[in-house]
C-alpha cells in the first residue's frame, strides 16, 4: 500500500470539524471523556486508510486568546525518534533570542527534555507529575536555564494510572498553566511517544500542535493517528486547537527517500509544511551531552541556524494570519 493511501487529499485540508449548521463543536464540561484506548484505531479510519477526519489548521485566532498572546505549542508524534524533544528545546531557545519569554514543559516520563539542559531526572524530588497528580503549582517545578523549564520525572510514568480516577483528568495541565500564562509569550510542551493521557492534556492546554516529521515511511504514517486523537479532542475538550505546521526533521537531501517524504507531505498538507528543513547532523545528538542546545553548543552551526529559520517562519506565519483574522479574511 503506497503512502498516498495513507494520507487525506489536498483538498480535505481546507475542510474543518463543524457541525451542520456550520459551528465549531462547543467545549465539553470537565467531566468529558476522551476514550484514549480506541485513539487512532482502524474504527476511526476511511476505507484504504485515509484520516476519517483532515488535518485541521490551527485558527487564526488562537494567538489572540483574549487580551493574552500566548500561545501553547504542544510537540507531538505518537512515533518516537522524530526530533520532538530537539525540537522542543531548540524552537524553544530560538524563541528566546528572539526576545519572547519562553516555558518548555517536559511531559515525558523520559524525560530527556530535562537531561537536555543538563539536570537528572533520577534526582528531582518534585516533578510535572507533582503538578499534575498533587496539584503543586507549576512555578515550583519550574528551572532556569536557556530557558524556563517544567521538569520531568520518572514519577511522570505513573500520571496517566493517577489521573485515570479525577474528574476532569484531562483539563490537568491546563488548569496548571493558569498560574503563569501571563509570565510567558510561549509554551511549549514536548510530549510522550503516544496518544495517550499526558499527550491529551497537551492538546486541551494546546493552542496549536506543531507535527515534527521523520522524512520516512513510518513516521508519516504516524500523521493518522495523531489528527484522529485531535479530531476527538476538538469534538469534546479544546473546539481551537489544531495543527500549526508539520516540520520535516532528519532530512537527507541526498536520499531519494527523504525527497519523495517532503514531496508527499508538501502534496498533501501544502502550506501547513513549514519551510524550513531541520537536517540530520550529529551535533543534534552532541548537544545534549553537554546539557545544551544546539544554539548554545555550535551557535554558528548550520544546526542552530535551522531552528534560527523556523522560529521567524512561525511567526511569520502567525503574524500574517493574525492580520487575515483581522481584516476579516478579505
Amino acid at each position: 500500500m503506497g503512502l498516498m493511501r495513507l494520507l487525506p487529499r489536498p483538498h480535505d485540508r481546507s475542510r474543518h470539524a463543524v457541525g451542520s449548521s456550520g459551528d465549531v463543536a462547543e467545549d465539553a464540561g470537565d467531566a468529558a471523556v476522551i476514550p484514549v484506548d480506541d485513539a487512532g484505531t482502524d474504527d476511526a479510519r476511511g476505507a484504504g486508510g485515509d484520516i476519517a477526519q483532515p488535518i485541521v489548521p490551527a485558527p487564526a485566532a488562537a494567538a489572540a486568546d483574549g487580551a493574552s498572546n500566548l500561545e501553547v505549542i504542544a510537540l507531538a508524534n505518537q512515533k518516537g525518534g522524530v526530533a520532538k524533544t530537539t525540537t522542543t528545546l531548540n524552537l524553544g531557545v530560538a524563541f528566546s533570542e528572539l526576545g519572547y519569554r519562553v516555558l518548555i514543559v517536559d511531559l515525558d516520563p523520559q524525560g530527556n527534555l530535562t537531561m537536555s539542559q543538563g539536570m537528572n531526572p533520577d534526582s528531582i524530588e518534585r516533578s510535572m507529575f507533582d503538578v499534575l497528580v498533587h496539584k503543586v503549582p507549576i512555578s515550583d517545578v519550574v528551572e532556569r536555564r536557556e530557558v524556563d523549564i517544567a521538569v520531568s520525572s520518572i514519577d511522570l510514568a505513573g500520571a496517566e494510572l493517577a489521573l485515570a480516577s479525577m474528574i476532569g483528568r484531562e483539563r490537568s495541565l491546563e488548569k496548571a498553566l493558569v498560574e503563569v500564562r501571563d509570565r510567558y509569550d510561549y509554551i511549549l510542551i514536548d510530549t510522550p511517544p503516544s496518544l495517550g493521557l499526558l499527550t491529551i492534556n497537551a492538546f486541551v492546554a494546546a493552542t496549536g500542535v506543531i507535527v515534527p516529521v521523520q522524512c520516512e515511511y513510518l513516521s508519516l504514517r504516524g500523521l493518522v493517528q495523531l489528527e484522529n486523537t485531535l479530531a476527538m479532542v476538538r469534538e469534546n475538550l479544546n473546539a481551537r486547537v489544531g495543527v500549526e505546521g508539520i516540520v520535516a526533521t532528519m532530512f537527507d537531501g541526498r536520499t531519494l527517500h527523504s525527497r519523495e517524504a517532503i514531496e508527499i507531505l508538501e502534496e498533501n498538507f501544502g502550506d501547513l509544511v513549514f519551510r524550513t528543513r531541520i537536517r540530520k547532523t550529529v551535533r543534534y545528538a552532541e548537544a545534549p551531552v553537554k546539557g545544551s542546545s544546539i544554539l548554545k553548543y555550535d551557535p554558528t552551526g548550520a544546526a542552530a541556524e535551522a531552528y534560527r529559520e523556523l522560529a521567524k517562519e512561525i511567526r511569520v506565519k502567525r503574524e500574517a494570519e493574525a492580520a487575515q483574522g483581522a481584516s476579516g479574511g478579505t
